[in-house]
């Protein structure tokens, strides 16, 4: 591959310092109108700078409507995601669209072949739920002229419209629960730090510990490489074999609070008693584990059905600003989180 096949769009945008959508609309002659000359000149500047060339399936998408939507979603097993679709599948119903699933199985390979098969299949846009903070991907389909809205997952520069929660306010909440039980030690078992939601939710931990007083040791905090049971496991048991370990944990997510579950019985220790678990998502069934699991309630269908919508916005009229919804969320209090105990790891 040659200098000038590897350059994007995205390049183009940062050379010319102003937004992807922005560059995209500067280089296309139906919206070029809609930007300043100025910026105009800027961009198509920087563009044959780089020896830059867009990919013309962009015009395909103008001509040939299929009336159907990928919905990309990265694991089908995570109880998380069904009710999303389903909200998804509903509102874009209403709309005469049929929805095509697609499952990355969090491969990285995979999601990029979905990608390509989605475009080849001349889908009228994209909800994706495998969005990633930095993605390329992303923007590559955002060079071709695909609408797509990302859901319950952000990009860092916000250069999509999406659907997700308050992350930082529902870990909030779940602090000050817990601080209000009375734990000092509280560990977090992050997400993915290369996804939003992880990185939301381990950034809303870090301020409302110092928010409530409380100082997090880098010894609190284990980083899962991805949202399983089998990695919540790994990281609690990392955090329940130290000398002082914590008396409560706050997984990133409902699965990998699963998997603290499995840590804590494996080191003989009792939740709620020894340590409390707090999730985040209540997923559909998690009020029937024992016990019932402390959590954050994302209202799921809402999310599905707000995607919809604002993806069939897009669809209508592809210049309309981006929009980036934050629904509320709101903490679930079970039996999995009670008083912290006098002392935990003391014979």
């Amino acid at each position: 591959m040659d200098a000038r096949e590897a350059v994007t769009l995205r390049d183009v945008a940062r050379a010319a310092g102003v937004h992807p959508g922005t560059a995209s609309r500067a280089l296309n002659d139906a919206t070029r109108s809609l930007v300043r000359p100025e910026t105009v000149e800027r961009v198509v500047r920087a563009a044959n700078a780089l020896g830059y060339r867009p990919n013309h399936l962009a015009r395909s998408f103008k001509t040939r409507r299929t009336r159907s939507v990928g919905v990309v979603i990265p694991d089908i097993n995570n109880p998380l995601f069904p009710p999303i679709v389903l909200g998804v599948e509903d509102r874009l119903a209403n709309e005469g669209y049929v929805t095509l699933l697609a499952n990355t199985q969090n491969d990285p390979v995979k999601r990029v072949r979905i990608f390509e098969e989605m475009v080849e299949r001349h889908v009228d846009g994209l909800i994706v739920a495998t969005a990633r903070r930095e993605d390329p991907d992303l923007v590559g389909l955002l060079e071709q002229g695909v609408p797509i809205v990302l859901v319950n997952r952000v990009v860092e520069d916000r250069s999509f419209s999406s659907v997700s929660v308050d992350d930082a306010a529902g870990i909030r909440a779940v602090v000050e629960h817990l601080v209000e039980l009375g734990h000092e030690r509280i560990g977090h078992v992050a997400g993915p730090q290369s996804m939003s939601t992880g990185y939301a939710r381990c950034e809303g931990y870090l301020a409302s510990m110092q928010a409530a007083g409380r100082s997090v040791h880098p010894s609190l905090i284990s980083s899962a490489e991805g949202f399983t049971i089998a990695e919540g496991e790994s990281c609690a048991a990392e955090l329940v074999s130290q000398p002082n370990p914590p008396t409560a944990i706050i997984a990133a997510n409902d699965m990998l609070a699963l998997g603290c579950y499995t840590a804590l019985h494996a080191a003989g220790l009792r939740c709620p008693e020894d340590v409390s678990v707090v999730g985040f998502n209540d997923m559909p069934f998690i009020d029937r584990l024992s016990p019932p699991l402390t959590t954050v309630r994302i209202p799921h269908y809402e999310i599905g059905a707000q995607a919809a919508e604002l993806l069939v916005d897009q669809m209508r009229h592809p210049d309309e600003p981006l929009k980036v919804l934050l629904l509320v969320p709101s903490l679930v209090v079970r039996g999995s989180t009670a008083r912290a105990p006098v002392a935990v790891g003391v014979g």
